[in-house]
């Protein structure tokens, strides 16, 4: 019976622990989505609040244009923070900021040994979103090949590590952006 008691009571302790993590998580995530706000009353900003509101309740991958500066990665944490995904992940990766070399390792992850320098297996972004949202940045400067890789992965919610084997299976929600004209690239090609 001692011993029992032990067990449960160290079972108990792991429970009420449990409960307190998860209370401080719904907390920070309350006052992260009370610091995403779009401040003003203009028509445009009206419009662009009831546009996050609408796809916020879908689990669309969206694209967000804009110039530098005019808070693209704001309107993403707003749409985050307003789905059914607000108290999962949100990872954010500028892509243009990334070199071509390792993009596909950043966003994928790898296995040990796959290239030289990787002395560990990494979990990458689409990996660290599992069940939340993935924010990409930029999404135009990637090259072609990594685009492709890119669009598989979303259609599949699957994909590998480089240099692995192993199918690796994520529910993620992806948010795009750029300042590109994606029309006019389009048309250069």
């Amino acid at each position: 019976l001692v011993e029992l008691a032990t067990h449960a009571t160290i079972a108990l302790t792991n429970s009420r622990q449990h409960e307190q993590i998860v209370r401080s998580r719904h907390q920070v995530a309350s006052q992260a989505a009370a610091g995403v706000q779009l401040l003003g009353e203009c028509r445009a900003i009206q419009q662009l609040q009831q546009a996050i509101e609408r796809v916020a309740q879908t689990d669309l991958a969206v694209l967000v244009l804009g110039e530098n500066g005019t808070g693209k990665e704001l309107v993403a944490r707003a749409i985050h923070m307003e789905s059914a995904r607000a108290n999962r992940p949100f990872v954010a990766v500028n892509c243009a900021a990334i070199p071509e070399t390792l993009i596909e390792s950043e966003l994928f992850g790898h296995e040990k040994g796959s290239f030289s320098g990787a002395t560990s297996m990494k979990r990458g972004q689409f990996e660290q979103a599992d069940s939340g949202t993935l924010f990409l940045d930029e999404i135009a400067d990637m090259s072609l090949n990594t685009q492709a890789k890119v669009l598989r992965a979303l259609q599949e919610q699957q994909f590998t590590r480089v240099g692995g084997t192993k199918l690796l299976k994520v529910d993620v929600r992806v948010l795009a952006a750029s300042n590109k004209n994606l029309l006019k690239e389009i048309e250069k090609g």
